[in-house]
């Protein structure tokens, strides 16, 4: 039997949980003689059954069932539990609330599961790839008329899905390494992935990883959406496809379907695409190429992109065992055959390049190339047929009898809305030339002088500054000239931009505004910090006083800069470059409409004051009227209001010695109703010279390709006239008035007279173009870099160069 109680015991033990009966002043302790616990039994339970003795809220009654002192209670004090009753008691708590946890995450998470494995099928690869040979449709600005079609490759119906016994084991083994090494023993689903898809949901991020069975569920159901919904879809059909499908059978519905690029779907068609053979024929070399363009397939006419995944892939083969160390060594990137031999396509030629850009566009924008071809897109593009035509013309006829090893460029923007109008980035042959100059980043020489400008105007100066601008001129230990070592002394901003004075332009932004200045109005206007074109590069890396005059690290591409120029000409609104206008379903449903007020309405470039960027812009543009009107070769046809700039960059030899040669011609200027951007070079560094074998100059071949252009494209439009704005700080003085010169002025444009003074050529390095007329350029650098930095676009303009009617008119243009 127990003892009793000692007097005063109870007043001394800690404060502990006490029954439900204890705390109502009963002497039961609510067990029985086994230590059962009767206390779930009893209907007359309350909210009190855990309260802990001497922890009563201050209203509480100290006393049971209300008495005081004790009195009115039946059997005074009740016992507490003892030690072990109260662990008893905390795990009976710990265990129902570990059900619930169990319940929760785990038995309803699996109900879930099997309900929704009985609900959902899993496609067939027949029925996958039926869905997947549909026909991409581009459409010109109008809506209505095609400018090409994109034709899947194996898309005509004789696409060959593969059998598992097919599949060669080099193949398999390049997939594996390049998407999924764990995929012969995972059960079709990585937890790993699960987990950081979930995470990236809750965080905001995306991604998460999928095993290739997962990656065959999303390319059979066409989603691609970021979401734990999706996720949990997809991980129930790749367990229900890794359950009732082999591994074999598995890996051969993933090749059947995936999207490698170059149109092709599946790795017979992919095989057949990127090198002329069956998928049995392909080498190790051969495979991980492939398989390292399931990552990046609309990349795959970027050189470095197919070697970087190459080389990713082969070294996972020899990580994982499937190669060893002396093949990898031994084994080169694959070459590819002809684009053109690919696949069927309507687009070709010049156009291919507005084609590749459209998709570069619409992949960052969350459009695929592999989703719209799965989902028979039609593209909307900003491209005007008639801008379009008159570019390729343009370039055509002046470029017609000059050296083939000279290459061009030709883009056109409208600055009312950023869409591209006009694109030309070279021929686009089936031979090789394949490069896209007008994505090419190139030292723009002095065509950069207006933004060196828009700083001046920032700080409150404006074009009535009087500056030095003889020549030549010393800064910092570096000597400076100016084209033909021209004299301009003293010199406002005005005439040094009509005259492209080098050395004005130099001691203000290295004296005055600061290099990074010049840098931030440029990017204001729209010069991106990054080229997104052929040979992605910085492109104002390192600032320094070479900014002034477009030269040393300054590399842009015509795309850059006929979309900067077209702020000037919207009034100093920034408006994004771009050439796609609206993407449509087949049945005509909108995607998206970059065509609306609100997308085109654009930004203050210079200024958060609308007003203000307006007046800087239009003094820029007041600046530049004089560079084309009174230029007889570069002024628009019926007097119609243009400004530009010229520019080149000058050629040094390999010692870092400045020679008279250019390496770069440009020719950038606008209306308020299109800005155009023209480039002549070679390509590489080396000195370029027309047919005449003379030095070409912005105002030369340039100029007459943006000429000619801009003719043909305004013909029949309003003419529209640049907005006058206030001066900004100090106005120019007003010109002298004008002599009666114009017979001299008009004789010295007269064609006949310039072709009967030119002399013919007499280099013999420099034969005659009938003399050989089956020459050919030489082989271009895959990835032609920058020049070395050097004086850059120091010496502009030379008006003597031969090689097209008014090449007698004495200018100093540039």
């Amino acid at each position: 039997m127990a003892a009793a109680a000692l007097p005063g015991e109870a007043d001394q033990r800690e404060p502990e949980l006490i029954t439900h009966r204890a705390y109502n002043g009963t002497t039961d302790s609510g067990f029985d003689g086994d230590g059962h616990d009767r206390f779930d039994e009893r209907p007359e339970r309350n909210g009190n059954r855990l309260h802990e003795a001497g922890l009563h809220d201050a209203n509480d009654d100290p006393t049971p069932n209300g008495g005081k002192n004790g009195k009115g209670g039946k059997g005074g004090k009740g016992k507490a539990l003892t030690p072990a009753q109260r662990r008893k008691r905390r795990w009976k708590i710990i265990r129902r609330s570990l059900y619930a946890f169990f319940g929760l995450f785990f038995v309803l998470p699996a109900a879930a599961f099997a309900i929704t494995y009985f609900l959902v099928d899993v496609p067939t690869p027949e029925e996958v790839a039926e869905q997947q040979a549909k026909v991409v449709t581009y459409l010109y600005a109008d809506g209505e008329t095609e400018m090409g079609r994109d034709i899947p490759a194996g898309g005509d119906g004789n696409r060959i899905l593969l059998k598992p016994h097919e599949i060669t084991p080099v193949v398999k083994h390049a997939v594996y390494a390049a998407e999924d090494s764990t995929f012969e023993t995972n059960p079709g689903f990585d937890i790993t992935g699960i987990l950081r898809a979930v995470y990236n949901q809750a965080t905001g991020g995306v991604g998460g990883g999928s095993t290739i069975t997962q990656q065959y569920i999303k390319v059979a159901t066409e989603n691609d959406e970021y979401s734990v919904t999706r996720k949990w879809t997809e991980i129930v059909k790749a367990f229900k496809m890794s359950n009732e499908q082999s591994k074999a059978e598995i890996i051969t519905a993933y090749l059947n379907t995936i999207y490698f690029g170059r149109g092709a779907y599946g790795i017979q068609t992919a095989a057949q695409a990127y090198f002329g053979k069956d998928a049995a024929d392909l080498d190790v070399s051969e495979a991980a190429l492939l398989a390292g363009m399931i990552q990046q397939p609309s990349r795959s006419e970027n050189p470095e992109v197919r070697e970087k995944r190459w080389n990713y892939v082969m070294d996972q083969m020899v990580a994982n065992n499937w190669l060893s160390k002396a093949e990898r060594e031994a084994a080169k990137p694959p070459e590819l055959i002809p684009l053109e031999e690919a696949k069927p396509d309507t687009i070709s030629g010049p156009k291919k390049y507005i084609q590749q850009r459209a998709m570069q566009e619409l992949a960052e924008k969350g459009y695929p190339e592999e989703k719209l071809r799965a989902g028979g897109y039609r593209i909307h593009l900003t491209i005007d047929q008639e801008a379009q035509e008159a570019a390729e013309r343009a370039v055509e006829e002046v470029m017609q009898g000059e050296p083939g090893e000279l290459k061009e460029a030709l883009v056109a923007v409208d600055p009312k809305t950023g869409g591209v109008l006009a694109y030309y980035g070279g021929p686009y042959e089936a031979d090789g030339n394949q490069y896209d100059w007008a994505s090419a980043q190139r030292n723009p020489g002095s065509s950069f002088k207006p933004f060196d400008l828009v700083a001046l105007l920032r700080h409150g100066k404006g074009l009535g500054e009087i500056y030095d601008g003889s020549s030549p001129r010393t800064f910092g230990g570096r000597e400076v000239r100016n084209s033909e070592n021209a004299q301009c002394n003293p010199c406002t901003v005005a005439e040094a931009m009509r005259r492209s004075i080098n050395t004005v332009f130099f001691d203000i932004v290295v004296n005055e505004v600061g290099p990074k200045a010049v840098a931030d109005a440029a990017s204001d206007a729209g010069i991106p910090e990054k080229g997104d074109g052929v040979n992605p590069l910085p492109t104002m890396d390192k600032l320094d006083g070479n900014i002034s005059i477009g030269g040393g690290d300054i590399m842009v591409s015509p795309l850059h800069m006929a979309s900067a120029y077209a702020t000037f000409a919207a009034d100093g609104i920034r408006r994004e470059p771009h050439f796609v206008a609206k993407l449509t379903t087949p049945d005509g449903e909108v995607v998206f409409d970059e065509t609306s007020e609100v997308a085109t309405e654009g930004e203050p470039a210079f200024s958060e004051d609308p007003e203000e960027s307006k007046r800087i812009a239009g003094n820029v543009t007041k600046s530049l009227i004089p560079v084309v009107q009174e230029d007889s070769r570069l002024a628009c046809a019926g007097g119609r209001p243009c400004a530009g700039k010229t520019g080149t960059h000058q050629y040094e030899d390999q010692n870092g010695m400045r020679v008279d040669e250019n390496s770069e011609a440009w020719m950038v200027g606008y209306t308020p109703q299109v800005s155009a951007a023209v480039w002549v070079g070679s390509g590489a560094h080396k000195p370029i010279r027309n047919s005449q074998n003379a030095p070409i100059y912005g105002s030369g071949l340039p100029g007459q390709i943006w000429k000619t252009f801009m003719d043909a494209y305004l013909e029949g439009k309003p003419v529209e006239q640049f907005e006058e704005v206030e001066p900004i700080g100090r106005v120019e003085p007003p010109p002298p008035p004008p002599q009666d010169d114009a017979s001299q002025v008009e004789t010295s444009e007269a064609p006949e007279e310039s072709e009967t003074t030119e002399p013919e050529p007499t280099d013999p390095s420099t034969p005659p173009e009938d003399e050989d007329p089956d020459v050919t350029a030489p082989e271009l650098p895959t990835n032609p870099g920058p020049e070395p930095p050097g004086n850059g676009g120091g010496d502009d303009e030379n008006p003597r160069e031969p090689g097209w009617p008014f090449d007698r008119q004495e200018s100093n243009t540039s």
